[in-house]
């Protein structure tokens, strides 16, 4: 997984499939709407782009919304995908279309990974982030049915002001469920999400503790998104252990892992548009779903010549680009900052990270890097 050359395999593909979606969650990053857009990619447009994510072998493939089970062929799709040897996971929201009847189908059709958001502790709280009653209990109930029907589950929970201080009865909910990870996303401030809700630098550095400090006791894997600077938390806490001569076995498998079903985990450096591609449902390619400047459509090039090849992948790829701290941190081959952030908070994509607490001290380019391999 580590050996992956992000310059022409991106180790994360997502395809947005729908927009449409049920639910009107208040930091929605695609503002989705209840009904299809009539341009979405057709099925067999559809099909085409799987061959081609085939083609790249990128080691994860997300197919998420929207909803995607608003998508009729959504079953036909991830049939084709399996049997084009991809695993897919499948992110749809907790709405009455979230039946048993559906996680089994898509069970036999070959899906990997079911992942499913929940954002609070109580029906209260995250239902306030879905605005509408009863999403909490679809949410649990399907977790519940995929560890029946042996199915791999995967919670989203993004944080914000709204359940900041509700991460810890978080954690002990999620410690009841069975569960293989627990991605953990930082809202960036675009679409539905706004900047009033972002939490501070500071307290960015507490949830890493927290999350830091629950991976050394639970069974499931945890990874952050849109929070690069978690790395540099991390091989922070390595040089610590080190330090005092104890190794700390948490660590060494935070990157590059695999989780109990297979599906791995992206390795140190990745970034937007560095290991990582979005398709929207209209077919236009992005370096995050969190950052919306396109770099062409999968309509008129390929996606493995817009990711390789188009300037705004390169230009993201190249940590030369980095502006602020960023650029002069050691720590910028294996974290970068959020690109998506900085762009949703200042305008500029090369930024620094605007909620990252570390000073870095100025140093020749040289040495930065010579800095970066070791803690690598």
């Amino acid at each position: 997984m580590t050996a992956v050359d992000f310059y022409q395999t991106p180790f994360i593909v997502i395809w947005e499939v729908t927009q449409a979606c049920d639910l009107a969650c208040v930091h929605c990053r695609a503002s989705a709407q209840s009904r299809r857009h009539p341009l979405e990619l057709s099925t067999a447009e559809s099909k085409k782009l799987i061959a081609e994510v085939a083609a790249l072998q990128a080691p994860v493939f997300v197919l998420t919304g929207g909803d995607p089970l608003k998508r009729p062929d959504i079953y036909e799709l991830v049939e084709y995908a399996t049997a084009c040897g991809v695993r897919t996971s499948l992110t749809p929201s907790a709405t009455p279309l979230l039946t048993r009847e559906a996680l089994v189908r898509l069970r036999d059709c070959g899906l990997a990974r079911l992942a499913i958001s929940l954002d609070g502790p109580t029906a209260t709280i995250h239902d306030a982030f879905r605005r509408v009653p009863g999403s909490y209990d679809w949410t649990l109930r399907a977790v519940r049915w995929a560890r029946e029907i042996g199915l791999p589950a995967q919670i989203n929970t993004t944080i914000t002001r709204h359940n900041l201080g509700q991460v810890d009865d978080i954690i002990a909910l999620l410690e009841t469920l069975d569960i293989v990870l627990w991605s953990v996303f930082f809202l960036v401030p675009t679409g539905r999400g706004q900047s009033i809700d972002l939490i501070s630098a500071e307290e960015f550095e507490q949830v890493f503790e927290k999350l830091y400090q629950t991976s050394r006791r639970v069974k499931f894997d945890i990874k952050s998104t849109e929070a690069q600077h978690y790395r540099r938390f991390l091989l922070q806490r390595r040089t610590e252990a080190r330090r005092s001569g104890q190794a700390d076995a948490t660590l060494a498998k935070v990157f590059g892992a695999t989780s109990a079903d297979g599906i791995g985990r992206a390795p140190r450096g990745i970034n937007d548009g560095k290991g990582f591609v979005f398709i929207s449902h209209l077919g236009e390619v992005f370096p995050s779903g969190f950052l919306p400047v396109s770099a062409g459509n999968v309509r008129k090039q390929s996606l493995a010549k817009l990711y390789r090849h188009s300037p705004l992948f390169v230009a993201l790829r190249d940590s030369v680009n980095l502006q602020g701290k960023c650029a002069i941190c050691e720590f910028r081959e294996v974290c970068g900052g959020s690109r998506a952030r900085a762009y949703a908070v200042t305008g500029n994509m090369f930024a620094e990270e605007p909620n990252c607490v570390y000073q870095p001290q100025p140093r020749p380019a040289h040495v930065a890097c010579a800095n970066a391999a070791k803690v690598d």
